[in-house]
Parts: C-alpha cells; sequence; structure tokens
C-alpha cells in the first residue's frame, strides 16, 4: 500500500514540474479567480514536492544500513537489561494482556501498518489549509526529527518480537498481518526498530494541533499517540525506550529551529526609522519661502506682506 522511494522520486519530479510551469509571469497574466487558482496549485505543488522527496529518502533510507546486521539482537537484548533496571513495565506483560483477545490483536495490527502514515498526511493537509503561518514549523520539525530517527537506524536494532526467549510474540505474522517480508529484502526495515517514527510522528502531530487549533476538541488528538503506543509495544515491535528516544528528540529540534530563527532574525540588516527603503513614509517637504499664510479671519495677505516675502 506504500508507494516505493522510486515512484516517490517521480511523483516529487512532477510535482516540482507543475511548480516551475506556473511561473510569477504566468500568473501575472490572468486576472481574478484564476490568478488566485494558480497561486494556491503552486503552492500546494511546492509543498508536496517537498514532502514527497523527503518521503521517498525516508523509505530510501530503510534499506540502506552502514553496519553489518550482526549484533541487532544483541542491542535489543540491551535495551530491554536498561528497561528492567530503571524498573519500566514489562512489554511482555503488556503484549500478554491482549494475546486472549484476537479482535483486539488484529485491530492493533491493522492500526500499526495502517494509520501512521495517512494520519500524517491528512495533518500536513490540515495545517497548510488552516494554519499556513504555523506549517513551515512543524513541517521542518517533523522532517529534522524524522531524518534523526533514520540517522539513528542505521546502527540495526532488533524489534522485542525478534526475542522469543523473554516470551515475545510476533503478532503480525500469528495473524498473517505482518508488513515485512519474510527475512530478506525487507531485513533492514525490521532491524530499524530505534527509535521509533510511529511513536515520534503521533507526538508531533498532537503537539502541533493542540498548539495551533483553539477549538475545545483539539484534545481528541492525544488519543492517536496513546494508541500508537499500546499498538507498538503490543504488537511486539518497539521497546517503551524506543518511543522515549523519538519523542526526545521533539524539543532538541523545536529547541534548535528556534535558535537559528533568533540568530537569522539578529544577522538581517535592520533599517532605523525613517528609512526611505521602507517605503511607507512619504518625505517631509523642506522648509523654505513660500506664499503667505492667510490672515486668522480668512482674509487675504496684503499686498506688502506679498512683499515682505519676496
Amino acid at each position: 500500500m506504500w508507494l516505493t522511494w522510486k515512484a516517490g522520486v517521480v511523483l516529487c519530479g512532477c510535482l516540482i514540474a507543475v511548480a516551475v510551469a506556473i511561473r510569477p509571469g504566468l500568473v501575472s497574466l490572468v486576472d481574478g479567480p484564476w490568478r488566485r487558482g494558480l497561486v494556491v496549485v503552486r503552492a500546494v505543488a511546492t509543498e508536496a514536492a517537498v514532502v514527497a522527496g523527503l518521503y521517498s529518502i525516508w523509505q530510501l533510507a530503510g534499506t540502506v544500513s552502514v553496519m553489518q546486521v550482526d549484533g541487532a539482537l544483541e542491542r535489543a537484548q540491551s535495551i530491554w537489561d536498561v528497561e528492567r533496571w530503571v524498573h519500566l513495565p514489562s512489554e511482555v506483560t503488556v503484549q500478554h494482556l491482549v494475546l486472549p483477545h484476537p479482535w483486539l490483536v488484529e485491530s492493533l495490527n491493522g492500526f500499526y501498518a495502517i494509520v501512521h502514515g495517512p494520519s500524517m498526511l491528512v495533518f500536513l493537509v490540515w495545517m497548510f489549509a488552516r494554519h499556513r503561518d504555523g506549517y513551515p514549523r512543524a513541517r521542518n520539525t517533523i522532517a529534522i526529527v524524522t531524518g534523526a530517527c533514520l540517522a539513528i537506524q542505521l546502527v540495526p536494532v532488533a524489534p522485542p518480537r525478534m526475542l522469543d526467549g523473554l516470551g515475545f510474540v510476533d503478532t503480525g505474522l500469528l495473524y498473517h498481518q505482518s508488513v515485512y517480508d519474510a527475512l530478506g529484502r525487507s531485513l533492514a526495515y525490521q532491524l530499524s526498530a530505534m527509535p521509533s517514527v510511529h511513536v515520534g510522528w503521533a507526538v508531533m502531530i498532537a503537539f502541533f494541533v493542540i498548539g495551533a487549533s483553539d477549538s475545545r476538541w483539539r484534545w481528541l488528538v492525544l488519543v492517536d499517540p496513546v494508541l500508537t503506543v499500546w499498538a507498538v509495544v503490543a504488537t511486539g515491535n518497539h521497546f517503551w525506550l524506543d518511543g522515549i528516544v523519538a519523542v526526545a528528540l521533539i524539543p532538541v529540534t523545536i529547541l534548535a529551529l528556534t535558535v537559528v530563527a533568533a540568530v537569522g532574525s539578529r544577522l538581517r540588516p535592520l533599517g532605523g526609522d525613517g528609512d526611505p527603503g521602507d517605503g511607507d513614509l512619504e518625505p517631509t517637504p523642506a522648509a523654505g519661502p513660500g506664499p503667505p499664510a492667510p490672515s486668522p479671519d480668512g482674509a487675504a495677505p496684503s499686498v506688502a506682506a506679498v512683499h515682505a516675502q519676496s
């Protein structure tokens, strides 16, 4: 159901072609609703091209690893040991609470496989259409956090469902709903468990929706990250720490973007008061001789007054 990275590149190229074709010169040739429509189409094509390009990079990066797959199981075991050391709840316990209920397991498998991609797409469209001023910040944060996750994922880490000795069950295979092939060309995807992009995306969507919207219903968006965490843990696809690391990248990224924006504003040349380049102030006429002012009673100035001015 997902586009391949090659299809994403083709889509990105087509969208760029549309954005380039609708040049400002072309827009200036039309008036009224047509001009507004072309401007909207160009803006949508530009942003969609960015999203398609980032999606292609994400899909391609998931197939690449700079390290051998050896050690992935050992790293997963280390995560398990750290969680036990800090007394986090057992993922095995969470999984075994749902295993007796097939309908619930199948629902969580479906949620894990389907929801995170469309929910991100819907969020970006909503943000672009309804809260354009906050869209660049949200898009940049999501792109950087996702890129950071992909960089970390270059170090292979197995998901908990591969640790059979600890009691985990691969619910996707159990109910024939696995989104992964048998260990083969999708092995790199399966060993990209740390950190969890699913959890990172869900939390970022909730964060930006709550910050952008003033609706009293906006808090319902918190259901998404709660269900996402439950789904990735109950299906054996992620440890708690996989999600914790992804979420920790969010405030770091927002802080970095804030600092960069602040530095950029300081480096920008500042115009002083009355700068002729502002273009919104008319020059003050220079003082100099002019016609005599009329008398307070409105009578015309006398001849003598005229000669006195000359």
